[in-house]
């Protein structure tokens, strides 16, 4: 391909509104360009690369034995309303309706593909001897983001390849997660993406395994914990909390019962402030109910609860928040002052571990028609829960739960995730099976999806300098740029045209920036959209018959004679395109080993 012959648009100047160094250099580079709030267009060197990272996963998902369809974007809208996921969705649903006769007809644009999925499956499997199967499709979703950013990271439509396996018991399905786990981990190693694995939360009817694979970035939009001494990993719905020993024991006595008004401090900030206390003194009281029962739980006050532990602690269906008149009635106080002392009704009380390391703690004093607080609190002695458990979300700082390091919080976007589903769709969907005793089974599901645009901005916002981006082999737009300094020299033309076939006979994927401009605006524009190998055809070098060679990362220049060049260079980019290894090498700072 010539530069002259493709639509290239380069530009100088950061684009307005992006703010993340993926958004920036991929409008820059000329990779993408925004048709709307959260909508893009894949120019050329964009879709070349997007195609890169598909086929990378296509072929892992191949390898894997999972077998590829293509499902319709569009769906009716009543399988969505089946597993109640209208509602759950919301406005993200993009809903429709077309005319079709006198009749009118719901439709809804797909954000992801378990309903249609399921709805295949449920008839075209009814025997176990049809499984275990996995299918999986690349395609477009749709969703309507009302915040969208950052680029290609949050929009209203992208590309996602995602993955449903079928199986007939959970050891099957165990079996056809691991396979997918273990192809994730050869999908992004051969992408060089600086990925973590993480422990998450699958949800109450999700199974008992799922793990968001996560890029380790200063712009991501998640925190997520993790251990640098073992390497565990976990995102803070599901992070685990280790043993919390104090490393002394308290000095302090422990003070009497005492109310305290507290007018106009509903909130721990507004306590802390009015009484001239730290965050952890104050035990934060929540009243909770599960599966339709109230329970109280108390975190101290610098800790959040984890809704998703309570859930799981108490082997419940579903957690939430109580309303206000349950508040009231359990309490008999004013939303903001609950406590877990003098409780109305007698409903049991839930604590984090680290509550019972509060001294002389404050909380709410359940005081009807009072703003009230009470001061110098005992967990033991004031109130005694029926248990003690992590309950509360990781911070940095608190205890490994798998040795004895010391977890941090880090910034990361998702770019793959991997969880079984279990029976939540195949039961709404009445995908069944006959077993071996001519028995109905319903299907037991497993899902795993990644995110194909995401792949490329993850990559970008670890890869690149203030020149721009720094792609592996495996990803880039084109392997090889070549640049005749002389577009008008037939000497000139002759080399680069001798070069260019080499390379692509040897399958290399080469861009001549044929355009007839000065030296300095051809090198920024190919290291703003960073071709990894760089090779220069000038007279100087042509009169000793050589041409210069720069992977993008190197500093130093390589002058490779003419007559060897394009083998070598077709040797060199087979080579990367397997093992990544000089990009890893310098970009990545791993070593040889």
């Amino acid at each position: 391909m010539r530069w002259t012959k493709s639509l290239i648009l380069t530009k100088k100047e950061t684009p307005e509104g992006a703010e993340i160094p993926s958004h920036i250099f991929m409008i820059r580079s000329g990779l993408i360009s925004q048709v709307m709030a959260g909508v893009y267009a894949y120019l050329p060197l964009g879709l070349r690369a997007l195609r890169k990272a598909e086929g990378i996963v296509r072929e892992e998902m191949n390898r894997a034995e999972a077998v590829e369809l293509l499902m319709s974007a569009i769906s009716p809208q009543s399988l969505w309303e089946e597993t109640h996921r209208v509602e759950a969705f919301g406005n993200v649903l993009m809903k429709f309706a077309i005319s079709r006769g006198n009749r009118t007809v719901p439709l809804v644009l797909c954000p992801t593909h378990e309903e249609p999925i399921t709805d295949l499956i449920s008839r075209a499997i009814s025997s176990y001897r049809q499984m275990p199967i996995t299918l999986y499709q690349i395609q477009t979703k749709f969703r309507n983001e009302e915040r969208p950013r950052f680029g290609v990271m949050r929009t209203s439509e992208f590309l996602m390849k995602d993955a449903y396996s079928f199986d007939t018991c959970v050891e099957g399905l165990n079996e056809s997660y691991r396979k997918m786990y273990e192809a994730y981990h050869r999908i992004f190693n051969r992408c060089c993406l600086n990925f973590l694995p993480v422990e998450a939360e699958s949800g109450p009817i999700g199974g008992d395994a799922s793990h968001e694979f996560m890029i380790l970035s200063e712009n991501g939009e998640d925190n997520i914990v993790v251990c640098p001494t073992c390497r565990y990993a976990a995102n803070t719905e599901k992070a685990e909390v280790g043993s919390f020993e104090p490393t002394m024991p308290s000095t302090e006595e422990p003070a009497a019962l005492e109310k305290v008004m507290t007018p106009g401090t509903s909130s721990i900030e507004a306590v802390c402030k009015f009484l001239q206390c730290p965050p952890e003194k104050m035990l934060k009281t929540l009243i909770f109910e599960a599966d339709g029962k109230p329970i109280v739980v108390v975190v101290r006050g610098d800790h959040d609860a984890n809704e998703n532990k309570i859930r799981r602690f108490l082997n419940a269906e579903k957690v939430e928040l109580a309303s206000e008149e349950v508040i009231r009635r359990v309490t008999g106080a004013p939303v903001g002052f609950a406590g877990p002392v003098g409780l109305k009704e007698n409903v049991p009380v839930y604590a984090d571990f680290q509550v019972r390391t509060v001294v002389n703690g404050i909380t709410g004093a359940n005081s009807a028609g009072e703003e009230a607080h009470l001061t110098g609190v005992q967990p033991g002695r004031d109130f005694e829960p029926v248990a003690y458990a992590d309950l509360r979300n990781a911070v940095a700082g608190d205890p490994c739960p798998r040795c004895s390091g010391t977890l941090q919080m880090q910034k990361a976007l998702e770019v793959g995730h991997v969880f079984k589903l279990g029976t939540k769709y195949t039961e709404a969907l009445q995908a069944r099976f006959l077993d071996g005793d001519e028995t109905l089974q319903p299907i037991i599901m497993g899902c795993y999806g990644i995110g194909i645009a995401r792949i490329l901005a993850g990559l970008i916002e670890n890869s690149y300098d203030e020149k721009g981006i720094l792609w592996p082999v495996s990803l880039a737009p084109y392997e090889v740029c070549l640049v005749p300094m002389r577009v008008q020299d037939d000497a000139t033309m002759a080399a680069t045209e001798k070069l260019y076939e080499e390379l692509t006979a040897a399958g290399v994927d080469v861009l001549i920036d044929d355009r007839d401009a000065r030296a300095g605006v051809k090198f920024n524009d190919v290291d703003l959209i960073g071709f990894p190998l760089r090779v220069v055809i000038g007279p100087k070098g042509l009169a000793n018959g050589e041409v210069e060679v720069k992977w993008r990362w190197d500093e130093n220049v390589t002058m490779l004679p003419l007559e060897q060049a394009g083998k070598v260079m077709g040797e060199w980019i087979a080579a990367e395109r397997t093992t990544g290894e000089r990009y890893r090498r310098v970009v990545k700072g791993e070593n040889d080993e």
